[in-house]
């Protein structure tokens, strides 16, 4: 008899895991709770599929932070290159945009997706949409609910694709927490990751600037241990604060820091093409009968939401004085008071913690089930990085399943 391994979760990590599992030999069902598998991938390429990075290894590496190490291990088997020629071979071309991210020619996710499950389906993978796991019964059986009822499923090596908790109408819910948690597994908890924070603004900016872009711009935040991290980017206002990928950067830091001391403080460069004698020589010209948001408009082009966010830290009479003006918007400073929930965040942090993982992504305390993707104890930022790791991390976990499998069904698994 066959090994038959089974897939739960039908993301890019557990797609990955099935298609590899399935290559190595084993009989492979995919398991996803929606009705159709990927749709977090479809939402994720609805503004253009940043599919990975043209980063070289050694920096696209320190990407992952303080789990660097163990995503590093995954990657050296499966890395951007690698992407790149698999979304080749399902007839995707990339090309490398102006930021180094990595896209699809016609920057469409729906294509790529269509065609590798379409090659899923003939390689023999067999896909059950509407199965919402449920843990497992008494008798070891993987326990799924469906439209019609209850099922009980025996697999040789499971791999659990369970996601995060952010975006949960697209699937990934963290429900899975709970499970594992009564299992005896170590997590660590679900957290907002690449997500906005809130920032205390007057009712007034908020009704009149929620949407508005802020670029370019400068963030700079200085680290509890004094060091300066400093980027340029482009954020958006929203009717709580602010998100966007110049936001979301540094979002990991800036959680663990409000985490830490209960806020956090950043300053904003309104103007990073311009030096502060060169506002103070422009404010200072003599505004006539102008408007004072008018002399701004004329002599330096401030207008909208970057002339609001003055407004809202400085008094009406430090808004006449040249210097205090082009001192702000040089570096304006602002309190993050609190992340997003973790719903409303690109991606989350948190999950299966690696100690309780083996090398091949196996749960040590449940043998012959293995994790994969954002709901292992990992995050990385925007710009293809989480991408591409979910991929590799995929691969890793489907061809250790379909190896444990094999070995199960010989009658050799312990």
């Amino acid at each position: 008899m066959s090994p038959r391994v089974h897939v739960i979760g039908g993301g890019p990590a557990g797609l990955m895991a099935a298609e590899v599992a399935r290559a190595a030999g084993a009989e492979v069902d995919l398991h996803d709770r929606m009705a159709s598998p990927g749709r977090k991938l479809l939402i994720a390429g609805k503004g253009g599929l940043n599919l990975t990075h043209s980063d070289r290894f050694e920096l696209f590496v320190t990407r992952y932070g303080a789990r660097r190490a163990q995503v590093e291990r995954w990657l050296r088997h499966f890395d951007a290159d690698a992407l790149r020629a698999w979304a080749a071979g399902l007839g995707i071309e990339t090309f490398v945009g102006s930021s180094g991210r990595v896209f699809p020619r016609d920057l469409k996710a729906a294509p790529l997706l269509r065609g590798w499950l379409r090659r899923l389906r003939a390689s023999g993978v067999r896909l059950h949409v509407g199965h919402d796991w449920r843990g497992w019964h008494d008798d070891g059986a993987l326990r799924f609910a469906t439209a019609h009822g209850d099922i009980a499923v025996r697999a040789d090596a499971v791999v659990l694709a369970l996601g995060g908790a952010s975006w949960p109408v697209l699937g990934s819910d963290g429900r899975w927490t709970t499970l594992l948690g009564a299992r005896g597994i170590d997590i660590a908890p679900l957290r907002p990751s690449n997500c906005g924070f809130d920032v205390a603004w007057s009712a007034p900016f908020a009704q009149r600037h929620a949407g508005d872009p802020l670029k370019p711009v400068v963030l700079e935040w200085t680290t509890a241990d004094a060091t300066t991290q400093r980027r340029q980017g482009e954020c958006v206002v929203t009717s709580t604060g602010l998100e966007g990928s110049l936001v979301y950067a540094f979002s990991a830091a800036l959680r663990d820091a409000i985490d830490a001391q209960g806020q956090a403080r950043i300053q904003l460069d309104l103007m990073p093409d311009r030096s502060v004698d060169n506002l103070v020589r422009a404010l200072a010209r003599d505004p006539g009968k102008r408007s004072l948001s008018e002399h701004w408009r004329r002599s330096l082009g401030l207008a909208g939401a970057k002339a609001g966010l003055l407004r809202e830290v400085l008094d009406a009479d430090a808004l006449r004085d040249a210097v205090t003006v082009a001192q702000t918007l040089k570096a304006l400073p602002l309190t993050l008071l609190r992340a997003r929930p973790v719903e409303e965040a690109i991606s989350s942090a948190g999950g299966v913690r690696f100690d309780a993982l083996d090398d091949d992504l196996m749960l040590r305390a449940l043998p012959g089930v293995f994790c994969a993707g954002e709901m292992i104890d990992w995050e990385a930022p925007t710009g293809g990085y989480l991408l591409t790791a979910c991929f590799a991390s995929g691969r890793l976990a489907g061809a250790a399943a379909a190896a444990h499998a094999a070995q199960a069904s010989a009658g050799g698994a312990t």
